[in-house]
């Protein structure tokens, strides 16, 4: 009986260190997270809601094409979705505009019928249309007020530019946010701004006497800093050229590029940022298809954000529904909002740029 309960107990230990080496998850990471796959996608395009367009001075279906890549915060306790909407019309194949949609639970929402943030007839459109808006980020500031990044397009270059809001409905439009002439037309897109959690808001927090975030949709991930939330610098090395604080690896997910998903969170372990890795079939993860978006994160110093202490090891979210791998662009899960909620975090995705599917993880503390 003795050497029965000592071979049990041997196998039992195998499979637990089997388990352990398979797991893509650190102990720094957030996670644990389970696709919701009975409940997703859990936003779909439709056609039934038009949207006057100020600039085209005709109506339009604004959300007819495709919805994905949204922004989240909890506020009234309720969760709020700004997502990215695409109509049909133009030379560029559809217009992007921002949506926003509401929830009691993080899986049925309730959205309103226009958008809540698009290319208009002011000093932003030149570098608005006819693009349009996409990719939104949302933390708040420490006096209330929500700091969206977004990347808008004219059609030939992206660029990342702010906006402000105190009730996600009515928003300022700040302009870009490298507004200086070394990087004023240079691409940029995809602001993660650092963020802290207090109870169920994401909170931008100082590092020394700045603000931080990263940025960049590159072989090469950057970061840049700011007094306000507003006005931001990126961080250069000597010689004036961008400072990489990741990079791109061979044989990994992320072999072509990274680019930021929802805000950075600092937590006890460092800087968690959740991003997402381009697979390049020639030297990447032979197991992804060519042009994969799978999601991964990284670890930053809480006192030095451009310096990366760990990274996980291999992708922790890949595309695998059917809604996942076909879509206007195939194989894609492309994280961007996320949110503590009841308990639990709430990841949102974009489903192959065309729909929006959750994802949840039990809180650690």
């Amino acid at each position: 009986m003795m050497l029965r309960t000592r071979f049990l107990s041997l196998v039992i230990g195998l499979c637990g260190l089997v388990a352990q080496a398979q797991s893509p998850y650190k102990p720094w990471m957030l996670g644990e997270f389970v696709k919701q796959n009975a409940a997703n996608p859990v936003l779909t395009a439709q056609n039934t809601t038009t949207f006057a367009c100020p600039i085209r001075g005709e109506t339009v279906r604004w959300e007819e094409k495709d919805v994905f890549n949204p922004a989240v915060v909890v506020r009234k306790g309720k969760i709020h979705l700004i997502y990215r909407a695409e109509d049909t019309v133009g030379k560029h194949a559809g217009t992007s505009r921002l949506g926003l949609a509401t929830s009691s639970d993080g899986i049925h929402f309730k959205r309103r019928p226009k958008p809540v943030f698009y290319p208009d007839n002011d000093p932003m459109k030149v570098y608005e249309w006819e693009g349009g808006c996409e990719d939104p980020r949302i933390v708040e500031s420490p006096n209330g007020v929500y700091v969206m990044t977004y990347t808008s397009y004219d059609g030939d270059k992206a660029r990342l530019c702010v906006a402000t809001s105190k009730n996600l409905i009515s928003w300022k439009k700040q302009g870009l946010a490298f507004d200086d002439l070394k990087y004023r037309n240079e691409w940029s897109k995809s602001g993660s701004i650092v963020c802290k959690r207090v109870g169920s808001r994401l909170v931008a927090q100082k590092i020394g006497d700045k603000y931080w975030m990263y940025w960049g949709d590159q072989p090469q991930l950057y970061c840049a800093s700011s007094p306000d939330l507003i006005h931001w610098t990126p961080v250069e090395t000597p010689n004036g050229k961008l400072f990489p604080v990741a990079e791109r690896r061979n044989g990994k997910h992320d072999s072509r590029l990274l680019e930021p998903g929802p805000p950075a969170l600092l937590t006890e372990n460092g800087i968690v940022l959740l991003y997402n890795g381009m697979n390049h079939d020639k030297n990447g993860d032979r197991d992804l298809p060519d042009g994969t978006y799978a999601a991964g994160q990284l670890l930053f110093d809480a006192n030095e954000p451009t310096k990366l202490l760990d990274r996980s090891e291999t992708y922790f979210l890949k595309p695998d529904q059917p809604y996942e791998i076909v879509g206007q662009v195939n194989h894609v899960c492309f994280i961007e909002g996320l949110v503590p909620y009841k308990g639990r975090w709430f990841l949102y995705y974009g489903t192959a740029d065309s729909k929006i599917a959750v994802a949840m993880a039990r809180m650690k503390n």
